[in-house]
């Protein structure tokens, strides 16, 4: 096949057609191919892994044994995101709240690719691969600075961070991922959020001390405000608007439901 052969039909591979019902008046716009070329070169630099490429709204489960009613409002909520972004929107992302294996992940690239298809730059950014990459950037041996790391996350138009909370809390994760949030939120960029973790403030310091307490406070399951501080918290609701799913683990009730 010669270069000829290869060139668009439309636009003769300018990237540009003529618009318009008046040829006297010329117009030009875009053309198809160019947007076609464009997409796709969004889509390859969006780091979505390969495990969650399947994911997208048709293929979004939200009818299969032990399924509960928050999977389809969920999912209303996401494509409606999508329908009105960026008008509707204002820089407000989702946060979207369950336990393991309901979805979280698979409904938040659902979105992700339908924004990239719409032409939107979007990235997929794991939260526990982020900081240990921003870890490793104090390597003396690592060319990678900080900054590098963390410029695609800034200045990215919509980002997925995924499993917020997932790791333990130090002082340190809570200076870099207040860094991040705080950057998008002042730039008033689109952030989708998952997390495992309940979104309730943390544990009170003024809760009784005696070893009943304590060991209640032990057993009680960590909260989102735990992960990430209360100040941060109330952040993402500035930032995002809640999605909550409950149920069980879609995982494990496709398992089960394929040995009856």
């Amino acid at each position: 096949m010669n270069a000829t052969e290869t060139l668009c039909p439309v636009c003769g591979g300018t990237g540009w057609k003529e618009v318009g019902p008046d040829p006297r008046a010329r117009q030009v716009a875009r053309c198809d191919c160019a947007l076609s070329g464009r997409v796709q070169r969004l889509i390859d630099q969006s780091r979505i892994p390969a495990r969650y490429e399947h994911c997208e709204f048709s293929e979004f489960s939200t009818d299969f044994p032990g399924a509960d009613t928050s999977l389809e409002r969920a999912k209303l909520m996401a494509e409606r995101f999508v329908a009105g972004y960026p008008v509707e929107n204002d820089g407000r992302g989702l946060l979207i709240v369950g336990s393991v294996g309901v979805g979280k992940t698979h409904l938040a690239v659902a979105v992700l690719k339908k924004l990239l298809s719409k032409g939107v730059p979007g990235l997929f950014c794991d939260y526990r691969d982020l900081l240990k990459q921003v870890q490793n950037s104090y390597n003396p041996s690592v060319q990678t600075t900080e900054m590098e790391l963390l410029r695609p996350i800034f200045e990215t138009e919509v980002v997925v961070l995924d499993e917020l909370g997932a790791v333990k809390p130090t002082e340190w994760v809570w200076d870099t991922v207040s860094h991040v949030l705080n950057t998008r939120y002042n730039d008033k960029r689109t952030t989708l959020i998952t997390t495992n973790f309940p979104d309730l403030p943390p544990r009170s310091s003024d809760e009784p001390t005696d070893n009943f307490s304590r060991a209640r406070r032990a057993a009680r399951e960590e909260t989102l405000g735990d992960r990430i501080t209360e100040r941060m918290r109330s952040r993402l609701h500035e930032m995002c608007k809640k999605v909550e799913i409950t149920g069980q683990d879609f995982r494990q009730n496709v398992k089960s439901a394929s040995f009856r």
